[in-house]
């Protein structure tokens, strides 16, 4: 009886001292960033890119795996946008003047919500290999247009200068100054709503297989259903295609 009461107790131990240190050991390789043969069913990062349209955007991501090899992606992007027809002019009629685009009626800022899925073409096999990923995404755009204000003469006689905002009526390079604070005259933002879709292909190389690092190339296209103001003298659109290159750092999760 005490034999067999004995041998319980040591396989119980043995069992439970085998457990913590596979416990243990799980534990170490996750901070490693090592394989676990597990599926992180959470993923979160930050990008940063630049896009054809002349300039620079930050980015977030969330995702949740649907199946081993495909995620549900929600993220959330902000933009500036120019466009491709913007020539930068400086007036030598006035010192210390700030350089102006002639022409240019508003200044946007494009922030982009949206929801899509993320396939998974070729799968890590280890550490140095790569993940190659297909995505698509879909969602809405607000579009905030701030007005562009001008350091304007108001005649050739007169050497006074205001604040005013840009008119391709009145104002040529012979009255413009240059460009006023950027800020000024921000109560007179519009926001115009619109659409968008993306579809993108990234290379997810981190060392870690509980971290992400992925250099990403895309195609977007924002669709309005208004002609944006953003440029005199042109014949202004309401569909824009631009390409983008984007850095992306995260961490998976389960």
């Amino acid at each position: 009886m005490h034999k067999t009461i004995f041998s319980f107790l040591f396989f119980f131990s043995f069992s439970f001292v085998l457990f913590a240190q596979k416990g243990e050991d799980n534990e170490t390789r996750l901070k490693k960033g090592e394989d676990l043969n597990m599926l992180y069913r959470n993923e979160g990062s930050f990008g940063l890119f630049i896009h054809s349209a002349g300039g620079v955007g930050l980015s977030y991501r969330r995702g949740y795996h649907v199946t081993a090899n495909r995620n549900r992606m929600f993220e959330v992007e902000v933009q500036n946008f120019k466009h491709p027809k913007e020539i930068k002019s400086m007036t030598a009629a006035k010192a210390n003047a700030k350089g102006f685009v002639y022409g240019k009626l508003n200044s946007f800022l494009i922030f982009r919500p949206g929801v899509g899925y993320q396939n998974v073409l070729y799968q890590k096999t280890d550490k140095k290999s790569v993940e190659i990923r297909a995505s698509y995404y879909i969602g809405g755009i607000i579009n905030f247009a701030k007005p562009v204000y001008l350091l304007i003469r108001n005649n050739q006689n007169d050497q006074t200068i205001s604040t005013e905002r840009y008119d391709p009526a009145r104002d040529s390079l012979t009255n413009i100054y240059g460009k006023a604070d950027f800020f000024y005259g921000m109560e007179n933002t519009k926001i115009y709503p619109g659409g968008y879709a993306k579809f993108a292909l990234s290379f997810e190389y981190s060392n870690r297989y509980n971290g992400i690092k992925a250099i990403e190339t895309g195609v977007i296209a924002d669709v309005y259903p208004q002609v944006l103001p953003m440029m005199a003298y042109i014949n202004n659109q309401q569909i824009y295609v631009e390409l983008y290159l984007k850095m992306i750092w995260g961490k998976k999760w389960f």
